[in-house]
């Protein structure tokens, strides 16, 4: 197997920070959708105390109720699913993902060489974490389950976030972890 070159660590971790406030924005209008929206009630009467006890009426969740279209045109499965396209195509194509290209041409020139250079194959392999992550919690939404989305598009800003900022790539520990078990980056 040919030799892997190596890429700057700081082009990951800008493509992290820029992610990171797409997950955010993604995860606010999850949490404002349909997602986690209760139905029409029938105002005073939709909870009333009874003793310790309380009643609801209805179906505890909007979304349950909501048929497959207005899920689809939610604007947090929207906005999810254009980072899962965005993850996807880190994942097929590194080299021409947006991130990258902007990293390389506008923010890479202007900063002195990199000291060290890393294996790009954990950072390729945290990108498809993260379009896992996503595409649960796409498909969670689509079949009516409530709350998966956001959890989800948080679960995903979360480790955006911890990449950003503190520069700890879960996918790439991760990664790591399956290749001391022998699953992944073997060379022979």
């Amino acid at each position: 197997m040919a030799e892997v070159r190596g890429i700057d660590p700081r082009g990951p971790r800008f493509a992290a920070s820029v992610t990171s406030v797409l997950l955010l924005v993604a995860t606010l209008l999850a949490l404002v959708g349909i997602s986690t929206q209760r139905p029409a009630s029938f105002g005073w009467f939709a909870y009333q105390p009874i003793g310790d006890f309380a009643f609801v009426s209805g179906s505890p969740w909007a979304i349950s109720l909501a048929p497959v279209s207005a899920r689809l045109l939610d604007l947090g499965f929207l906005a999810v699913l254009v980072i899962a396209l965005l993850f996807l195509w880190g994942v097929v194509s590194p080299r021409t993902a947006p991130w990258g290209v902007l990293y390389r041409r506008l923010i890479q020139p202007r900063l002195a060489p990199p000291t060290d250079l890393e294996d790009p194959r954990p950072p390729r392999f945290a990108q498809g974490v993260g379009l896992f992550v996503t595409t649960v919690g796409l498909l969670l939404h689509v079949m009516g389950v409530p709350v998966a989305l956001p959890i989800a598009a948080g679960l995903a800003f979360m480790a955006a976030f911890l990449n950003a900022v503190f520069g700890l790539c879960l996918g790439c520990q991760l990664w790591l972890v399956l290749q001391r078990i022998g699953l992944v980056g073997r060379t022979a």
